[in-house]
């Protein structure tokens, strides 16, 4: 008697943790339960995947997808919507939403509202601040919370840590891996009088410089490793930020930006003007050279989008008014298998990155790897597929891409979440049916 499935996927070449393979895929239940399944097996569906890639389910881990917040700029649905199209099964959104969500009362709407409207599978930041320190420890074991989120620098109201004493409270307060966007206060206050409105775009990073990024990273690790508390560095930008943290792997994992793999300075901020404009700012070769070398030596452990949206009349202000952030959550997959087929690195690297990192990272459960009793999360990939990416196809209400125009090869034809398909070839099938991420406490 043959054995039955739910969803089988036969014909394509797997990213396994073990290798590429072809093979096919047996799931049940929303999880996998078989690799390479008998011939003789029977579905309530099949999928072809000949001539495709089947990848590990991957994960943008840093989004701000506003909500609550502006529904016209982005949403849950719009976002996540963006993150299916664009071939991802699963998004980590960011707290410094209006309100933010830094106590139980936010988090516990937070959470009921992805269940009812994401797309995709959800994971939660909390914010730390320096009023919710005694709350963190319990804040970070929430249901579906991926992490606490500080801003050592670059924030605005409360959402702001950037004093050592707080930071080291901050610290002490729970166990899990805090996640940072280290740039230095004070720094960048100390500076801001240098630059006025009308200055060349360009200038965002002269004033965002690389010892204000690489001071913020320097101060929280002498912080981490003194209440060995285990650090994740958000949109690494600099050569030297990614040198220092060789010596501080026993405490620190670390992120860079698909941005920052792609588009450098001067020449972003003269065609993009505003739409180039992000925090920590784009750099120049030098730092563009050393990313490249950190994915090829092992140092980066994760790249996400920071799809940060803003409203397209918003960022067609002078600098510094127009605001810091850009749109990517539909764009990433596309542009990394773009690298990929541009010889920068691997597809079994790429998945390293995009799944297997954001998993260990984070400590998800059930997510990260293709291998049996794992969700069966998947992104099909067509290696081949040529397409330009344009701002008409980007469904955020803002409506546009700092990638408008870019040629790609590959391109993601799939997204199946938990057995269940959520787009093929460009639609979104069915409706929203997102549940939160399971992480290790």
């Amino acid at each position: 008697m043959s054995t039955h499935y739910d969803l089988l996927i036969t014909g394509g070449t797997c990213v396994l943790p073990w290798g590429m393979e072809q093979t096919s895929v047996g799931v049940r239940n929303g999880r996998i339960v078989d690799l390479g399944v008998d011939a003789t097996a029977t579905a309530d569906e099949v999928v072809n995947a000949s001539g495709l890639h089947v990848l590990p389910g991957l994960i943008d881990p840093h989004v701000h997808l506003r909500d609550p917040g502006d529904a016209s700029i982005e949403s849950i649905p719009t976002g996540t919507k963006g993150a299916v199209l664009g071939g991802l099964t699963a998004v980590f959104d960011m707290p410094n939403t209006r309100p933010a969500i830094t106590d139980a009362t936010q988090l516990a709407w937070k959470q009921g509202y992805a269940e009812q409207a994401a797309w995709c599978d959800m994971g939660l930041y909390v914010g730390g601040t320096k009023t919710n320190i005694p709350e963190l420890a319990a804040l970070e074991l929430g249901r579906g919370v991926c992490a606490i989120k500080v801003f050592a620098g670059s924030s605005t109201g409360d959402l702001m840590v950037e004093d050592d004493e707080h930071l080291e409270l901050l610290m002490r307060s729970g166990r899990r891996r805090i996640a940072y966007h280290s740039e230095d206060e004070y720094r960048l206050q100390e500076r801001k009088h240098l630059f006025k409105v009308g200055d060349p775009y360009a200038r965002h990073a002269e004033w965002r410089d690389e010892e204000a990024a690489f001071l913020g990273t320097r101060r929280l690790m002498a912080l981490a490793r003194k209440t060995k508390r285990a650090a994740h560095i958000l949109h690494v930008s600099t050569a030297e930020e990614l040198d220092y943290l060789k010596d501080y792997r026993d405490i620190a994992t670390a992120e860079v930006l698909v941005n920052h793999l792609t588009q450098m300075a001067p020449d972003v901020y003269d065609r993009l003007k505003g739409f180039g404009v992000m925090n920590p700012p784009i750099r120049g070769q030098r730092h563009y050279d050393a990313a490249w070398a950190a994915v090829r030596n092992g140092m980066v452990d994760t790249i996400g989008s920071d799809h940060a949206p803003h409203p397209y009349a918003a960022k067609l202000k002078p600098w510094p008014e127009c605001p810091a952030g850009l749109t990517g959550v539909q764009t990433l997959v596309p542009v990394m298998l773009d690298h990929v087929n541009a010889g920068r690195l691997s597809l079994m690297r790429m998945v390293d990155l995009m799944c297997a990192g954001p998993a260990r990272v984070y400590g998800v459960v059930g997510k990260g790897r293709m291998a049996a009793g794992y969700d069966a999360d998947f992104t099909l990939v067509d290696m081949g597929k040529k397409g330009r990416i344009e701002n008409s196809w980007i469904v955020s209400p803002c409506g546009w891409t700092p990638f408008d125009g870019m040629q790609i090869t590959g391109w993601p034809v799939g997204t199946i979440i938990r057995g269940q398909a959520v787009m093929r070839d460009g639609e979104v099938l069915g409706s929203p049916s997102g549940r939160l991420v399971n992480f290790a406490g």
